[in-house]
């Protein structure tokens, strides 16, 4: 994809701007690099831990994955609804796979959008819109415009868009919280339902080794699936909900500027209010091109 930058309409190039000036803002990368090495990474210290010291069979036990995994499933199912388990399992196999945008570039694209409705017209950005079908908010907010509604209203109505899709995030990472709780604590549970078993026979000893294998076993499958698997991907997943909020909140201060009218470097002040101070953007000092 192009950078916003190299795309940006001259500023002498009067009112006939191409349709494709709204270039669309970078993602950085496909997978999710550091999720995906820093799980495997975590998986490959214990794996290698378990197999320098015996037999990886040895840690394998039916009985103690279905207490863990199952009492996890059922009381995180318990503290919210089956749609919200749902909703938390999908987002988090998405964190896997996040594209989260620059939102520098998000910014250039917003002056670019900007730029190109005062020069030309509001009708260009009806021929934006095929270019930024992609990304379906984007497209949300010039379609909002274009329709010609109130710019309160369309600030009303981007604004609860945003709020309730971070809610919805956030509220994927408490499901995903409350399991990476419970997964340790099912594991203590299965211990002392080993250790009750083993104490109950220790007159069979055949029966011994497998109420001591439950007993440990569960304690390791709780700590691992809650401390190494589940805390990590909520913590990820509030980050990206954070990030989203961020873009969406950059489109939809471009869009209610834009149907306001206003001039660009006004939404220039704006982007940058709610940027980090090392992602504010400065497009008309250095960033914009220079015309005659």
């Amino acid at each position: 994809m192009t950078d916003a930058r190299d795309s940006a309409p001259s500023p002498s190039s009067g009112s006939g701007v191409s349709a494709a000036a709204p270039a669309r803002a970078r993602l950085r990368g496909g997978l999710d690099a550091a999720t995906l090495l820093g799980l495997a990474a975590a998986a490959g210290v214990v794996v290698v831990a378990i197999t320098a010291g015996g037999s990886l069979r040895a840690f394998l036990d039916p009985p103690s994955l279905l207490i863990v995994l199952g009492g996890t499933l059922a009381v995180t199912t318990a503290s919210f609804s089956i749609p919200d388990i749902g909703a938390a399992w999908r987002d988090a196999a998405r964190v896997l796979v996040h594209q989260p945008h620059d939102p520098r570039a998000v910014g250039r694209q917003m002056m670019l959008v900007a730029e190109s409705a005062r020069r030309a017209g509001p009708e260009i950005l009806r021929a934006m819109l095929p270019e930024v079908r992609g990304e379906a908010f984007l497209h949300r907010c010039l379609t909002l415009v274009t329709e010609g509604l109130p710019h309160d209203e369309v600030e009303r109505m981007l604004s609860g868009e945003v709020e309730a899709s971070a809610a919805g995030r956030l509220k994927s990472a408490s499901v995903l919280r409350r399991a990476a709780e419970v997964a340790p604590a099912m594991g203590l549970i299965g211990t002392l339902i080993g250790l009750v078993q083993m104490l109950g026979s220790l007159n069979d000893p055949s029966a011994i080794g497998p109420s001591m294998a439950l007993a440990l076993l569960t304690t390791f499958y709780g700590a691992v699936l809650g401390n190494v698997f589940l805390a990590p991907l909520a913590a990820k997943l509030e980050r990206n909900a954070e990030e989203d909020a961020l873009i969406r909140t950059l489109y939809t201060i471009g869009a209610v500027s834009i149907a306001r009218q206003e001039n660009p470097r006004r939404l220039e002040m704006q982007l940058n209010t709610v940027l980090p101070p090392g992602r504010r953007i400065q497009y008309f000092d250095r960033e914009s091109p220079r015309g005659a």
